[in-house]
């Protein structure tokens, strides 16, 4: 890196995340009501997992880009039938939940922060006795209604790698760079105000690596253990979410459960279905506008191949949007031409930085029937006195079996994402969602 460059990137020295840094005093008790919960970033203030450690601008942008490399690994391991170790980066990640949500676990209730993933199903979180296990999340002791589920539950044929000990079903998966190994459970679970008792999820008991979210996991796939199965008899397999801007000062957006409370005005798209990444949100994309201009991408970019597994994803995991090689190239330089003979850098895994204010006024991902129109928020990174900006997108990894688009919670933030599995569709409307 240039001298200049560096001076000024450490100059910067503001956390990309902080609303402390920018005067405001969040609300962390914020009622939850019927079946809405509330979304929290990770680095919120509201967050007990947020960096003790004050980062500038730069390592921000690098440790979350380092964090998507673990994930996009993850999502291409996902294969119906069989559990496949993924190939993890050369520098030790840790990767953190991006956003979370509060859950009640037991009787009486533990809360626990878990991740909300919509590319993952069975739930599962560290309980007491783990080894290896970063925190203790969930005490089975401490709860009357906690019972093991033995091995010949009809539950224990439905995760992967099943195995018995003893009389306990248990399980072993992989996640990110890390290794767990659970027990199959019931206990009472608690969404905002409803409550669901004998819910299966997992108790992790050992794990090695680094990846899992601190209090756990809460599955939005469409597996038959995840959320939706489990409660398709009051939900109808239905929900949206709502992601927050980076900018937000409180970093809290929500969770609807159920068809009843989604929004009227809404366009959708079909759902589609692959068997070999059968728990993904596959969506048909059809093109990328770069401001006004269509792109030129050969179409084999986006196609959906049941074999291979390839296609286009929509992920809450996942940072910062990943496409295929060929369709990325034609967006950088559909990007870069617009900004005419401005002086462009680079900044880890961003190939396509800028000082000077930026000319493309929006990005269109055009999907089946749907435009989802992205204002400069949710495509460019700045440091929070805009001095730097990046396109905020990237080619997907080449070093792993990855042949997905992913568009990721940067690009979805200020979204509605309506998805509807009975009807096979996902709308998306715009929002304001702190």
């Amino acid at each position: 890196m240039k001298p200049a460059m560096a001076k000024l990137l450490y100059s910067l020295a503001i956390l990309l995340f902080s609303s402390v840094a920018l005067g405001f005093i969040p609300n962390c008790n914020i009622p939850e009501q019927g079946s809405t919960l509330q979304v929290i970033h990770v680095n919120s203030p509201c967050s007990p997992f947020r960096s003790k450690t004050q980062l500038s601008w730069e390592d921000s942008v690098l440790q979350m880009q380092s964090e998507d490399k673990e994930r996009l690994i993850y999502l291409s391991s996902l294969v119906a039938g069989r559990s496949i170790v993924p190939v993890a980066s050369g520098r030790q990640v840790t990767q953190n939940p991006t956003y979370i949500l509060r859950a009640k676990i037991g009787t009486p209730p533990q809360i626990l922060l878990m991740a909300m993933d919509t590319s993952s199903d069975a739930a599962w979180v560290p309980c007491s006795g783990c080894v290896g296990c970063p925190t203790t999340a969930f005490y089975t002791a401490k709860s009357t209604s906690f019972k093991n589920l033995s091995c010949g539950a009809a539950q224990c044929k439905q995760v992967p790698n099943p195995s018995c000990e003893g009389t306990t079903c248990g399980f072993n998966l992989t996640y990110g760079s890390s290794s767990i190994a659970a027990s199959l459970v019931q206990d009472t679970i608690r969404l905002a105000t409803d409550i669901f008792p004998g819910y299966t999820f997992g108790c992790i008991r050992k794990a090695t690596g680094n990846s899992i979210p601190a209090q756990g996991l809460l599955g939005l796939g469409r597996g038959p253990l995840s959320l939706l199965s489990q409660t398709q008899y009051l939900y109808k397999s239905t929900f949206s979410y709502c992601l927050p801007s980076y900018k937000s000062p409180n970093f809290s957006g929500s969770l609807r459960l159920g068809p009843n409370s989604q929004p009227i005005r809404i366009k959708y798209t079909q759902l589609l279905k692959n068997p070999r990444r059968s728990s993904l949100y596959y969506v048909n994309l059809v093109g990328i506008k770069v401001g006004r201009g269509l792109v030129k991408i050969p179409p084999a970019a986006f196609s959906h191949d049941p074999i291979t597994g390839s296609g286009t994803v929509i992920d809450s995991g996942t940072v910062f949007t990943h496409l295929v090689e060929p369709a990325y190239i034609a967006v950088r330089d559909a990007f870069r031409r617009l900004m005419g003979k401005a002086i462009v850098s680079s900044l880890g895994g961003f190939d396509t930085c800028y000082t000077v204010p930026i000319t493309v006024p929006t990005i269109t991902f055009m999907f089946s029937g749907i435009n989802m129109t992205l204002p400069q928020d949710n495509f460019l990174i700045r440091s929070v006195v805009g001095t730097t900006s990046c396109l905020a997108m990237a080619a997907a990894p080449t070093n792993v079996n990855s042949v997905l688009n992913v568009i990721a919670n940067f690009q979805q933030q200020n979204h509605r994402i309506l998805i509807d599995v009975p009807n096979s569709k996902l709308g998306v409307a715009r929002e304001t969602c702190t």
